[in-house]
């Protein structure tokens, strides 16, 4: 077996891979491919989320004061919101596509249930968020003061709905309501289809408030990252910009609150995971076993095959005792929690075990790090504190690392299931698909949206650039982050 089967065996029930020795089975491919596509999108998605508080305030201060601080911040964030819309529309348009190219069995059935919540968010959304964008970029000296201010709330409201619309149809996925099965004659073929029943309960389906709460503050909490180390970096070239360290305070503000949030509001996310998806939870756990659940709070392999197959026994933990029967129930230690073995199929446990560590972890990383500056600006320190400039910098990718291990989570763990207890992944693909088709477009779409990516990142650092030289800041070929500050402590 090679080394790709291995590392998505599950439970000891190994998926079928490999057609041939450089060709992934349809399924695999199209999966991958999806997985790729929308993790990719979900970076410049959480940017557009992420951004609307920020691109707010500096808009609302920029006319209300006239200061130079805060028309500077909104002219730089506005031009990187407008990059991550036309990356966010370019790297979007082709999912809507891989719905009918690679699982047209999952449209045929859910397509009346999908539609409408991806028709709203194109019109009701999207265009909202395009057309006061253009006056955001383009009508500062075109429309009145209260026109403006109004653009950039309705900018961010735009992006927030269309977060709200994508999740309606994702969290219906993961708990369907509001819809019956009936047989249908589907291009000649007789199925079960799903008909909406009631708007209602499945746009408002239990997962959705969840989802909705948790993804917005993660995207806050990933853009907040991204503020603060982006105004350390420049903060660090150009110690006296009132701009720049206004914005490292205002970022840290933020995440003061959001971090925080996000742990209590996890917490009690969990336990509604369990209760609708216990194989999900038992998955995150790595629980397969049916009995009362420990929590392991660390977790090292013993082993290689402990990355693949992380059960407890091939596995150095540290952990709580019955603590996750007690989170699972929400104060039970002695809860029943079903484990793995119950099912006859079962995620790539691998996957939604690791990935849930690492974003736990990267969520008491960034308390931490919110506690830390909120420390330093009670001391008026913040920006004269080396080691926080340079912990920020590092930390400014790690929110988009913690919301994209949290949305595997969600997605991984889901598995066999693309629609929660009505079709499975595998009925969903396409059986016209061949494998060399599939790993074919594989291919071509990992090469284009790391083009992508590069591009998106090449313009944040123009961007930057032409902020320093704006500045005053010269560059130098010998000029490094991680060198000493002049005049600055080292001690907090």
């Amino acid at each position: 077996m090679s080394v790709l089967a291995q590392s998505l065996a599950s439970g000891g029930i190994v998926l079928p891979i490999l057609d041939g020795p450089l060709q992934l089975s349809p399924e695999i491919a199209s999966r991958a491919q999806f997985g790729w596509t929308i993790s990719v999108h979900i970076l410049f998605a959480a940017l557009s989320i992420g951004l609307a508080p920020f691109i707010v305030y500096f808009t609302w201060k920029s006319v209300r004061t006239d200061d130079e601080r805060f028309e500077r911040l909104r002219s730089f964030w506005i031009k990187v919101f407008a990059a991550g819309f036309v990356m966010g529309t370019v790297t979007g348009i082709p999912m809507s596509f891989q719905f009918g190219t690679n699982f047209p069995q999952f449209s045929s059935v859910a397509g009346e249930m999908i539609g409408g919540p991806l028709a709203f968010e194109a019109k009701m959304a999207f265009f909202l968020e395009a057309v006061f964008l253009g006056v955001l970029l383009f009508g500062r000296e075109r429309v009145s003061d209260r026109t403006y201010v109004l653009s950039s709330v309705l900018v961010g409201f735009g992006a927030w709905l269309s977060g709200f619309w994508i999740l309606v149809v994702n969290s219906w996925m993961q708990t369907p309501r509001g819809y019956e099965m009936v047989p249908e004659m589907v291009m000649g073929q007789q199925m079960e289809v799903a008909k909406l029943t009631d708007p209602i309960a499945a746009f408002f389906n239990p997962r959705m408030t969840w989802m909705y709460v948790h993804m917005i503050n993660a995207s806050v909490i990933a853009v907040a990252l991204l503020v603060a180390g982006v105004s350390a970096y420049i903060v660090w070239k150009k110690r006296d910009s009132e701009a720049w360290n206004t914005a490292l305070k205002f970022a840290v503000l933020i995440l003061l609150v959001s971090a925080p949030l996000q742990a209590i509001h996890g917490d009690a996310y969990g336990r509604h995971v369990e209760d609708t998806q216990p194989q999900k939870f038992a998955a995150m756990e790595a629980h397969y076993e049916t009995g009362t659940a420990d929590l392991h709070l660390f977790a090292v392999p013993k082993s290689p095959d402990a990355l693949t197959d992380p059960r407890a026994e091939n596995l150095f933990t540290i952990s709580l005792p019955r603590v996750g029967s007690f989170l699972a129930s929400g104060g039970d230690f002695d809860a029943e929690v079903l484990g793995l073995n119950e099912y006859e199929e079962n995620p790539p446990v691998a996957l939604v075990f690791w990935s849930f560590r690492i974003m736990v972890g990267l969520g008491f990383l960034f308390i931490g790090l919110a506690l830390w500056g909120g420390y330093l600006m009670y001391r008026d320190r913040l920006s004269d504190s080396t080691r926080y400039l340079k912990a920020m910098i590092v930390a400014s990718p790690l929110g988009y690392a913690a919301l994209l291990t949290g949305w595997y989570v969600t997605e991984i763990g889901r598995q066999p299931w693309v629609i929660q207890d009505e079709l499975t992944t595998s009925e969903a693909v396409s059986s016209t698909l061949s494998g060399g088709e599939a790993t074919l477009t594989l291919v071509g779409f990992v090469a284009v949206y790391v083009a992508l990516i590069a591009v998106a990142l090449y313009v944040l650092r123009w961007l930057i650039q032409d902020e320093l030289r704006e500045l005053g800041v010269k560059e130098s070929a010998g000029d490094r982050w991680y060198g000493p500050i002049p005049g600055v402590s080292d001690d907090d």
